[in-house]
């Protein structure tokens, strides 16, 4: 069993940066994929980034693609995203998120361990 905790949400002007963070207990084994969803008011549960729990391989949404960095800490059970250049777009609740696998992929339904969020607010 996998837990997740985020933490790091704000609010922030646009233009700013923010750093997310997830703590990860029942240690995931290394064949684990760790992501980043957000949900805004109204609209659909989005995937925004990717990474594998060992290993290089990343995966970003187009909309936060050079803007957005995801990161892990594996010896303090971490997984970090830096935003930066943020806009009032990326105002949303962020979900940490992990499931079984290799393979970084963008489906929510895939996805078997969820936080509970942390907002994210971006004025202009």
């Amino acid at each position: 069993q996998v837990q997740l905790v985020e933490s790091g949400g704000g609010s922030v002007q646009a233009g700013g940066s923010l750093r997310l963070s997830c703590a990860v207990s029942g240690r995931p084994a290394s064949n684990y994929v760790m992501a980043w969803f957000r949900q805004a008011p109204g609209k659909e549960r989005e995937f925004v980034a990717g990474i594998r729990w060992i290993g290089e391989s990343s995966l970003y949404a187009d909309s936060v693609k050079g803007r957005f960095t995801a990161s892990r800490d594996n010896a303090r059970n971490t997984v970090h995203l830096q935003m930066n250049s943020l806009k009032p777009e990326d105002t949303a609740v962020y979900y940490c998120a992990s499931k079984r696998g290799i393979v970084v992929i963008r489906t929510l339904g895939q996805y078997e361990y969820w936080g509970q969020g942390t907002q994210v607010t971006v004025s202009s």
